[in-house]
């Protein structure tokens, strides 16, 4: 299913009528998202570097330096993992695609859309994804 590019209109799940999808709204929060996300980034890997140790450090010191680069790392994991969705669903404005859950291909609903923008998934795949009966394709390479 693609959306019509002269309304800017996407299929609704019952294909009776077309629902308006506000696409520069999505795509100024997926921007800004973006811009968020890749400060965070930029942020986590500054701290890396300057919190590497000097010198000698007691065993105390050498297991706060250990957590806090757990937590950096794990920081920027979580960043780039959402940076990797958000820009997904930037190409899939792109390609029209975006709206469409990428398992079923139905329509991801508004209210969905609205508070996880870069989803993939409407929120019965997402359900049946996270109970294992699916396979997210989005995460196996």
């Amino acid at each position: 299913m693609r959306r019509n590019k002269k309304t800017d209109l996407l299929p609704n799940e019952t294909n009776v009528k077309a629902t308006p999808l506000p696409l520069q709204k999505f795509e100024s929060v997926l921007l800004q998202r973006q811009r968020e996300l890749q400060q965070g980034l930029n942020r986590t890997v500054v701290q890396a570097l300057k919190s590497a140790p000097e010198g000698t450090l007691d065993t105390a010191d050498q297991a706060v330096f250990s957590y806090q680069k757990e937590m950096l790392f794990t920081q920027g994991t979580q960043h780039h993992a959402q940076l990797s969705q958000v820009r997904a669903a930037l190409r899939r404005i792109a390609e029209e695609t975006f709206g469409l859950c990428l398992h079923c291909e139905s329509s991801i609903g508004g209210k969905r859309l609205e508070a996880v923008p870069w989803t993939s998934f409407c929120i019965d795949c997402q359900e049946r994804m996270e109970k294992g009966e699916i396979e997210d394709r989005t995460r196996v390479a």
